[in-house]
């Protein structure tokens, strides 16, 4: 039986979320057959944990699926064990690595890799609790109707079901390894506020996540694309389209992995920056590995949260240094594009060594360019005034530890990189994972 893990990290009350995955998982069982894990990852406060944990209990029972849900303790307790039965030096590093003290978008979908290979999963389905699916015809629009048919599979038998679009004929043996759609909605990112006061100030921050040598034309284009994904038009039917997957494209409120991606490279744990949770899309792109677009795609929108100052100060720092990563992943993305195949060995499988190579060489990167990102930061926040110029006020004394940070966050991708097959073996071995109902 195919056992999949459709997985739900949340630091947030989203018992609705909760329920409408509960439904998914339903609907992947009855309507494929496969065997579904499906697994909440709660880093909430006290009250929402206290509401998931009486949601879960009041799912109904429906064959093929069981619910995991597991609050950060749990979490903790599981990769201790984990940690200490790989042998890997630095337990105590990795454990923070794992489960930060801060927010981390790549470490808690690491974590739901890690707890997939423990529940013997082939591939992770990750959806966001900022988001919901769309109705159409009176029933919800699931992803996993295109993740699950052909996700592991050779391409070539995709290809008599979905469109085929530039997939070169070397590559139909290889299996389809990713499967993705995007957003409808509000901007996947908070900065709809900039755009409404100053549009050259958005098109001037925006544009700062392009390669310093971008040209005017490259950087327009770029602001023109960022954070929209799929726009407003609702689901009207499907359509499915096998070949690389541009990263672009996709989102990972809607996305899915098999396991031979996931279990060989981790996702980066840097803490406090938004898009850290989205290497894996460049990954399995550059190393020309076919996968599926599709256009289900999930509706975003923003919790109240966000619109508080607290919320606000918080949000445009992680967005500081997702700008600031872009030094150091644009280096990385370049040598992964230039290697192509060669990311893989001879079963097909991402060769990881390749990508701590490249990881390290980007650490040696002069930081120049990204002192200038923050002089134009600081010039565009405080042209826009009020909250903004605040926020510019905070961020000056901060300059020197923002960038070293930076830095560090590639340095500690590396680790874990290097660390991950054995934490990955560990897990497999690990009191046979968490328990569910």
């Amino acid at each position: 039986m195919n056992r999949i893990c459709l997985s739900l990290p949340t630091n947030r009350a989203c018992s609705a979320t909760i329920t409408a995955m509960h439904q998914e998982a339903d609907y992947a069982a009855r309507r494929f057959g496969a065997e579904v894990r499906l697994l909440i990852l709660d880093s909430a406060d006290d009250t929402a944990r206290a509401a998931h944990t009486r949601t879960v209990a009041a799912l109904p029972a429906r064959p093929g699926v069981t619910v995991h849900h597991l609050d950060e303790e749990r979490q903790r307790g599981w990769l201790r064990r984990t940690i200490t039965g790989a042998g890997l030096p630095e337990p105590d590093r990795l454990l923070r690595l794992m489960l930060p003290p801060a927010v981390s978008y790549g470490a808690c979908t690491n974590r739901a890799f890690l707890l997939a290979a423990a529940l013997g999963c082939r591939s992770v389905h990750r959806r966001d609790s900022d988001s919901t699916y769309q109705v159409h015809a009176g029933e919800p629009v699931h992803p996993v109707h295109h993740e699950l048919p052909w996700l592991g599979r050779p391409a070539a038998e995709a290809a008599t079901a979905v469109t085929p679009d530039r997939l070169d004929p070397a590559r139909a043996r290889r299996p389809v390894s990713l499967a993705g759609a995007s957003f409808i909605g509000e901007l996947s990112v908070d900065i709809g506020e900039m755009r409404d006061l100053d549009e050259g100030v958005y098109h001037d921050v925006v544009g700062l996540w392009a390669p310093a040598g971008a040209s005017a034309a490259e950087r327009r284009e770029l602001v023109e694309e960022s954070f929209t994904g799929a726009g407003t038009a609702p689901f009207t039917g499907d359509r499915a389209t096998l070949g690389p997957v541009d990263p672009m494209r996709v989102d990972m409120c809607n996305v899915a992995f098999h396991h031979d991606v996931y279990e060989r490279v981790p996702l980066p744990p840097a803490t406090d920056t938004i898009g850290s949770d989205y290497f894996l899309l460049h990954l399995v792109h550059d190393a020309t590995l076919p996968g599926i677009l599709h256009n289900r795609h999930i509706e975003n929108f923003y919790t109240p949260e966000r619109r508080t100052d607290a919320g606000f100060l918080a949000y445009q720092n992680r967005f500081v240094k997702f700008l600031l990563s872009m030094l150091y992943f644009h280096h990385v993305y370049d040598r992964m594009a230039a290697e192509g195949a060669g990311l893989l060995d001879e079963r097909q499988h991402v060769r990881a060594d390749r990508i701590v190579a490249f990881l390290r060489e980007s650490t040696r990167l002069d930081p120049a360019e990204n002192i200038w990102r923050l002089d134009r930061i600081d010039t565009a926040y405080r042209k826009l005034g009020g909250r903004y110029e605040r926020f510019a006020e905070q961020l000056a004394p901060r300059r020197e530890r923002l960038l070293a940070e930076a830095r560090q966050d590639i340095e500690e991708f590396a680790l874990l990189t290097e660390a991950w097959p054995a934490l990955v073996d560990a897990a497999r071995r690990t009191a046979h994972g968490p328990g569910g109902r």
